[in-house]
């Protein structure tokens, strides 16, 4: 085979591996499907295989005073192209899958703007839910507790809600994990064990000493919204557990 007859196969090869999907699965092969959330589980990114060596993905963030980000599309070789801010101004999402789960990241300031709040950001790193504490397993796990509260079935109810609290731990919000420490110290109260109930809400006694009033001057005005309840519910727990 002549040099020149041996360069043009070469190229020819070459060109259509970049334009083959199946070079694409080549480097989106270590994304894989499930759903995948953000320390504190502010964010959330759900994988989905596609056709053609491509992937769907979705991404919801909640940030400061609730402002959000949605976005989805297809993955083809770690990136998806949106819309941008303009033409010229594609917002182009990366996904890095790393040893601590997939970076998401942008490759331009403001380019992805237009799809989220103000306050509100969906770049870092997402981490593969542990079993059980995907958004959808853990409130089925929060319904059945409450099955089994409502039966006055104490002991299955907590059997069944406590594992949260500590395999799902990296992942659960704040708010959400308030609300399961106060489910579980009512059930803990009605199985008459105390000490337990006060301990499972000592994580959240220091905010519960606040006022109203000094909860929502540490918070955003729709933050606080959502944290109060939680305060709420904690003081009047740990005074139906013994807390002095």
């Amino acid at each position: 085979m002549s040099a020149t007859r041996f360069f043009f196969v070469l190229s020819f090869w070459s060109i259509a591996m970049l334009g083959n999907p199946g070079y694409a699965q080549t480097n989106s092969a270590a994304l894989k499907a499930g759903e995948y959330l953000t320390d504190g589980g502010s964010a959330r990114l759900v994988l989905k295989a596609g056709s053609g060596g491509a992937m769907s993905f979705s991404i919801d963030a909640v940030g400061g005073n609730m402002h959000t980000c949605s976005l989805e599309g297809e993955v083809r070789g770690g990136r998806a192209v949106l819309d941008g801010t303009d033409a010229k101004s594609p917002c182009i999402v990366t996904f890095k899958p790393g040893a601590q789960g997939i970076e998401v990241a942008t490759t331009g300031p403001g380019s992805c703007s237009d799809y989220c709040g103000m306050r509100a950001s969906f770049e870092g790193i997402y981490a593969l839910a542990a079993p059980g504490c995907s958004r959808s397993a853990v409130t089925a796990t929060r319904r059945t507790f409450q099955q089994l509260y409502d039966k006055r079935q104490f002991a299955e109810a907590r059997a069944k809600l406590q594992p949260l609290l500590k395999d799902c731990v990296r992942t659960l919000g704040e708010v959400e994990d308030g609300r399961i420490r106060n489910d579980l110290a009512v059930t803990l109260h009605k199985l008459g064990e105390l000490a337990a109930c006060r301990e499972v809400l000592a994580p959240l006694a220091e905010e519960a000493k606040l006022t109203d009033a000094q909860v929502r001057d540490n918070y955003p005005p729709s933050d606080a919204d959502v944290r109060l309840p939680v305060v709420r519910a904690t003081r009047t727990n740990l005074r139906l557990c013994g807390d002095k």
